[in-house]
């Protein structure tokens, strides 16, 4: 890489598709030219805490996140540096002991739900993405998820959403809107908006093709 690379963030509500559009822009490139960076893997590590109390945090607030730990990864990667991107453990509620050795690339994508709601990562964005989806295609698409694929009962995810999913998303991802640079649609075909953006990371790239 001759220059830093450029840092996009795709935001978004919980079950947005803002994932579905990352892995899609990732898709049309080679790992080396693009690298997928989920804020998912930097929610704080609650291994001194009971699990029971773990149970009860509130994880679509911002503060629920690494957000020192994430900038730090930002600037490594930024600076040509490899990291150790850490992973989370759902289940229980903390971070696991394995890593994901993450090597630079000269576009890094940051997903998550709260990326354009971290006032430390923004000003590292060189480009601000928010999916804007129904809420009820949003909870629909969280309670298959949590159900299949994190051991979650229905009952669970009705509860956390009305607790807290719902209020959050109000209260710190929905007025995000106004950061991004760019508004996708998460449902139906958004293919359209994918070769723009897959045109303007194209430009940027740099570096062995």
């Amino acid at each position: 890489m001759t220059q830093a690379p450029v840092v996009i963030g795709i935001s978004g509500g919980s079950g947005s598709g803002k994932t579905t559009v990352a892995k899609a822009l990732a898709q049309r490139f080679d790992p080396h030219e693009l690298q997928v960076v989920p804020l998912d893997a930097y929610y704080r590590d609650r291994k001194g805490v009971p699990l029971a109390e773990r149970e009860l945090i509130n994880y679509d607030h911002p503060d629920a996140f690494d957000e020192p730990l994430l900038v730090e990864h930002i600037l490594a990667l930024k600076a040509g540096r490899t990291i150790a991107q850490p992973t989370y453990d759902y289940a229980l509620h903390e971070r696991a002991r394995e890593t994901v050795s993450v090597a630079p690339a000269p576009v890094v994508v940051i997903e998550g739900i709260l990326v354009l709601a971290l006032s430390t990562v923004r000003p590292h964005l060189d480009l601000k993405l928010y999916v804007d989806t129904d809420a009820d295609v949003r909870f629909l698409r969280r309670l298959r998820r949590d159900v299949a694929s994190r051991g979650r009962s229905v009952d669970s995810v009705m509860e956390q959403y009305l607790e807290s999913v719902r209020p959050m998303h109000r209260s710190f991802i929905e007025p995000t809107r106004h950061h991004a640079d760019l508004i996708l649609p998460g449902e139906g075909r958004f293919e359209g908006a994918l070769e723009v953006l897959g045109a303007w990371v194209k430009s940027k790239l740099v570096g062995p093709r």
